[in-house]
């Protein structure tokens, strides 16, 4: 740092190289031999991300969590999430460093610092955090821990309101061990894991440090992979929570946490780094994170591990598929024929009175109120509302008073009709349907359109990539259970890559995703992982290309996690500039009756907001954007899905 300039190489090199106890012997050595601050020299030489993280890593671990905290509720505006990344994730001897090292760097109480700060459920259960007493005990009574179920299932769904006390009482003092038994033990009884119940009985910060709280007792490594992954995804860095992770997670679980990142994400810790810093902070994070998982080709062992027992409780996990849409109790076909046609009649249209009605009747209703509405008007009410609407909600509208066979079969027709094919439409429905489903959309392709589906794609599509789609349009899945013999020959089979051209890897691929059972070719995945430290989905996108890699892609998601596949395709059309509203309205009437809430679920736990609140925001720019017309569409529109999600 003498002279003009400094030498930021040779800082980063020395500092990030030694363990954090001899910084501070550094630290001490400096100031004997230049009677000068070292923390107060690197302040003035360097600047910006890269003086943060410099300074971060020279700071005692307690006093650096300090720092955290007191930046997080010092001027206007807290941050609540480093707050809760803090507090829900250190041990009872963090904790009290913690509380020690700001008294001594502040001269203030902790507890009443962030007491003043914080309020109501949110500020009980920091102030239980900070305590620092969470028991340690491995021994776990099992009387107990049904006790503690029991008590938290009264304190939530079985409650009018929720009693919060109750969770924060046994979320804020029960040991790890104990607390990871009583999650099992809560989704044998319930039948939803606990922090399904947490979103449903909770909100806002409260319900945010509780589910982090449960992720941190589950997996602390997993818990800060997830905050590391989302703090570089998407557009922009959230560089204080990027900072603040890799220097208090470097010399304490940084390679867990590596190998748990490339096992959920498919990609590196290092490589996600690299793509999204620069300069010399750039090169100080990846020398923190110690190393490139993609280097070699292939995951730690124990990563492969880890992904193999996420394999495992997925097996076991029964999940109650619910969607929004439920048929209406007090339903009345012949008041909602009239009162649609009241809202149809004279000038103007009352689309309000429309959605009412539509959002809130099964299809199964719907098609009665059509009846109903022919016999007493003798008017076709489809037509009727064609007419009548006009855009995106005509569309929405229509798509739901149709049989859902017969709009499964139209949507097919759509993409392969005109010029060029829309392969992501096709791929979508045809990867994600049962059995009983392709059968009834392939009659009703045949009713409708005079042709057979599978002559439809055979003349639309090419190549292996249609002898997929006609070998998904059979609608000949197997229906039983797992064969663990037969699941290790499938997986053996996927793994040799190395025989056979191109083409035979993609037959055998084709042979067993589109033939075998659900629950078959989740062992088959997780045989795969355990035979080749790679996780199937992975090794499709390696060795695959195109449309081919597309649809086998979208097969092993909805085999993983079906919900979760329907809520990444509604992140994705409502992400950037514009909307894919065909996507988007595809998928809500698809699944409003069938597992909608799932994905409302899903897409909360993977993206930090609602996919209410994801259709509201893009609802609203569109509003800003369009004239008068288009604005007051968007707005019945947008009034439509709200009612639908929120059912």
């Amino acid at each position: 740092m003498k002279g003009f300039g400094s030498d930021k190489e040779a800082i980063l090199e020395l500092i990030i190289s030694r363990s954090n106890r001899q910084r501070q012997e550094i630290c001490q050595n400096y100031k004997s031999l230049y009677g000068k601050d070292l923390i107060a020299d690197l302040k003035y030489e360097l600047t910006g991300k890269f003086e943060r993280l410099i300074v971060g890593l020279m700071r005692p671990p307690a006093y650096a969590d300090a720092k955290e905290i007191k930046d997080a509720i010092s001027g206007i505006g807290t941050d609540e999430k480093c707050l809760i990344e803090i507090l829900a994730s250190r041990t009872n001897k963090q904790i009290h460093q913690l509380v020690a090292a700001y008294k001594d760097a502040y001269e203030r109480d902790l507890e009443a610092d962030i007491t003043g700060d914080t309020s109501g459920h949110f500020r009980k259960m920091l102030v239980v955090l900070l305590q620092g007493t969470r028991e340690e005990d491995d021994v776990v009574s099992e009387d107990l821990v049904q006790q503690d179920v029991q008590d938290l299932y009264e304190a939530g769904e079985l409650k009018w309101g929720t009693d919060e006390a109750q969770f924060i009482y046994i979320l804020g003092n029960r040991s790890k061990q104990h607390l990871r038994l009583v999650f099992d033990e809560y989704l044998k009884t319930t039948g939803k894991p606990i922090e399904a119940s947490i979103r449903g009985e909770l909100s806002g910060d409260f319900e945010k440090l509780m589910l982090a709280v449960v992720k941190c007792v589950r997996s602390t490594a997993e818990y800060f992979a997830e905050r590391l992954f989302k703090a570089m995804k998407g557009l922009g860095t959230r560089d204080n929570t990027l900072i603040r992770i890799m220097v208090s997670r470097s010399e304490l679980d940084m390679l867990d946490i590596r190998e748990i990142f490339r096992t959920k994400y498919e990609k590196s810790l290092y490589s996600m780094i690299k793509n999204d810093t620069s300069g010399e902070y750039k090169k100080a994070l990846l020398k923190l994170c110690g190393g490139d998982d993609d280097a070699a080709g292939q995951f730690f062992p124990e990563a492969a591990q880890v992904a193999y027992q996420m394999w495992e409780l997925s097996a076991v996990a029964r999940v109650e598929l619910k969607g929004t849409v439920r048929p209406a109790g007090d339903f009345n076909p012949d008041a909602d024929a009239k009162a649609l046609r009241k809202a149809m009649k004279g000038l103007g249209t009352d689309e309000d009175t429309i959605i009412d009605i539509i959002a809130h009747r099964s299809n199964a209703q719907r098609q009665q109120i059509r009846q109903t509405f022919k016999s007493h008007f003798g008017r076709d009410l489809m037509a009727d509302l064609k007419s009548e609407l006009s855009g995106d909600l005509a569309r929405l509208i229509l798509g739901l008073m149709m049989p859902p066979a017969h709009y499964d079969a139209k949507q097919l027709k759509k993409a392969m009709e005109g010029a060029g094919t829309d392969e992501k439409a096709l791929i979508e429905i045809l990867a994600t349907r049962t059995n009983a489903e392709i059968q009834a959309i392939k009659e009703a392709y045949k009713e409708d359109y005079h042709k057979s589906l599978e002559d439809a794609l055979s003349s639309d599509t090419s190549g292996h990539f249609k002898r997929i789609l006609i070998s998904l349009a059979t609608g000949n899945r197997e229906e039983g259970g797992e064969d663990r013999e037969r699941a290790r020959e499938d997986a053996q089979e996927m793994a040799d890559t190395s025989s056979g051209d191109k083409s035979s890897l993609e037959t055998r691929f084709m042979m067993i995703l589109c033939t075998r059972s659900y629950p078959h070719l989740r062992r088959v995945f997780q045989e795969f992982v355990k035979m080749t430290n790679y996780d199937v989905e992975h090794t499709i996108k390696k060795e695959m290309s195109g449309d081919v890699r597309d649809v086998f892609v979208a097969i092993v998601q909805s085999v993983k996690n079906k919900p979760l596949f329907f809520a990444d395709k509604l992140y994705k059309s409502m992400k950037g500039a514009g909307t894919d509203e065909k996507t988007l309205t595809r998928i809500m009437v698809s699944r409003s009756e069938i597992d909608l809430l799932n994905i409302r679920r899903e897409f909360i736990e993977k993206y930090d907001k609602s996919l209410h609140q994801a259709i509201e925001v893009r609802g609203k720019q569109g509003e800003r954007s369009g004239g008068r017309g288009e604005c007051q569409m968007l707005q019945h529109r947008r009034s439509f899905y709200s009612q639908s999600v929120t059912s």
